[in-house]
């Protein structure tokens, strides 16, 4: 079995910026998770106008929405930290949701939800599906051949 022609013969170590993304991105989900109040709190004006504006845009579809783009930046940034381990992503998006929302049930204020779950799971797959759509991309357009005139 012979190797595909851009890979390496050993595994490509992450770069030091990803790592420190993903550290800085783990900071920010520390906090907004295991922040003591909802995050949300100060909101109530605006999202009132918007779910008046737009009936069709409930509480539950802005929460639901948010903790999804709350995760994609994980699945982003595991997908390209994990190259060689990427049967290691759903366990790890996982185990990083069930931390959060296990430590929201400690908080009084705060509430966890299997939907939270379900939510935060599914924008670390996005996050990974959009990298994998964007190497595919980059794959496809080097095997086409350029012609010049």
């Amino acid at each position: 079995m012979t190797a595909h022609p851009t890979s390496s013969a050993r595994p490509r170590t992450p770069h030091l910026g990803a790592l420190l993304l993903l550290g800085a991105y783990g900071l920010a989900l520390l906090v907004i998770a295991f922040w003591p109040t909802p995050v949300d709190r100060g909101a109530g004006p605006l999202l009132r106008a918007l779910t008046r504006a737009l009936p069709w845009l409930t509480y539950d579809v802005i929460e639901f929405s948010a903790n999804i783009l709350l995760f994609v930046p994980l699945g982003v940034l595991l997908a390209g930290i994990l190259r060689a381990e990427r049967p290691l992503m759903l366990p790890v998006i996982l185990a990083t949701t069930l931390v959060v929302e296990g430590g929201q049930l400690l908080l009084p204020e705060r509430t966890a939800t299997l939907r939270d779950v379900v939510a935060n799971t599914l924008g670390g797959l996005v996050g990974w599906g959009i990298v994998i759509v964007l190497e595919r991309r980059r794959r496809r357009r080097r095997r086409i051949p350029t012609h010049e005139p």
